[in-house]
Parts: structure tokens; sequence; C-alpha cells
């Protein structure tokens, strides 16, 4: 792994709260000269300096050691979505990768299949969008038919299950957070 540069993110979020480097330094009580070889990466920020600064630039001190993430790896292509097949159903990561807070996944269930022989909850919130055709949906137990272009809210540990008892395939596009694909 490459070593995070502290001062390149001190910097990042300066520039977006809209500080100069010297009203930076005056608000984190070092000097600009100081904060100048920290953003060069010239000097290394003692943790109070870092815990005063992600104070006055109001992002926790965690944010300064988060990797920079290019925008290319933000962008999945439609034949580099992961997959994945549980027994019927199938899977399409839409996500780049399972990193961060949410994910995309659109789900095919084929006529006849469900997704489980008892509804099941999870840790995550869930908002999903019926794409195309017609699903049940028994959710907490109690069951409900939707149509394409319906959604619904499912609270994490929610008990739920989807299933297809049309003659078509279901597609259902969902986002869970946190990440549980």
């Amino acid at each position: 792994m490459d070593t995070v540069n502290v001062g390149n993110q001190i910097t990042k979020f300066r520039n977006e709260k809209g500080y100069s480097m010297r009203k930076l330094a005056e608000l984190g009580e070092i000097t600009p000269s100081m904060l100048s070889q920290i953003e060069r990466g010239l000097a290394n920020p003692s943790i109070q300096t870092l815990k005063i600064l992600s104070k006055v630039l109001e992002v926790p001190i965690f944010y300064f050691f988060l990797e920079e993430q290019t925008t290319d790896s933000l962008i999945t292509r439609k034949d580099e979505h992961k997959k994945m097949i549980v027994k019927d159903l199938s899977y399409e990561l839409l996500s780049p990768d399972l990193a961060g807070e949410l994910e995309t996944v659109i789900m095919r269930v084929p006529s006849g299949v469900v997704s489980s022989s008892e509804p099941i909850g999870h840790k995550g919130e869930e908002i999903a969008y019926v794409l195309s055709g017609k699903i049940n949906l028994y959710l907490d137990n109690k069951l409900y038919s939707l149509d394409s272009g319906d959604s619904v809210k499912i609270p994490a540990y929610m008990v739920h299950k989807w299933e297809n008892i049309e003659e078509e395939e279901a597609k259902v596009i969902f986002s869970v957070t946190p990440p549980t694909f």
C-alpha cells in the first residue's frame, strides 16, 4: 500500500472550505510556514495538530489518512460488472467495488424462483426498485405485489424475501448500506 500524503488531504479540505493557507494556519494555531511544509509533505504534523485541523476543517481526523481515489476507478463498464449466482438468482454489482458505504446491485429473479425459504433480515438499510416484471415481496411477513416502477425502502434487520410467480423474469435494482454483496 502506498503511503497516504496527509498534506495533500489537508490541502484538499482547506480548499474545499475556501481557506487560504494563512487563515488555516491562524485557525489551527500553527505557523504558515509549518502548514506549508505539512501540505508539501516536508513535515509531519503531530496528532494534536491533526486534531485541531480536523476540528477547524470540520472533517473526522481519519479523513486525512484516506487514500485518494482516481476518477477512473469509479467507472465500471457494462461488461466489467462483477456477477454472482446463488441458486437461481443472479446478482450484478453495479458499484465498482465494495469499498465505501453503499453498493448497488441488479437482482434477476427468474419465473418461479424465491430468494430464500424464509424471510431474512440483514444489517443494511435497502432501497429497491423494480426495473421490469412483477414480483412479490414479503416484508415483515406481509405480502406486497410490486410492478415495474414500484420501489420500497427496507429498514435494517427487517425480514424480507422476494418471489417471482409470474411467467417473465423480474429485475430489481437495489442499493444497500453498508455493502453486503
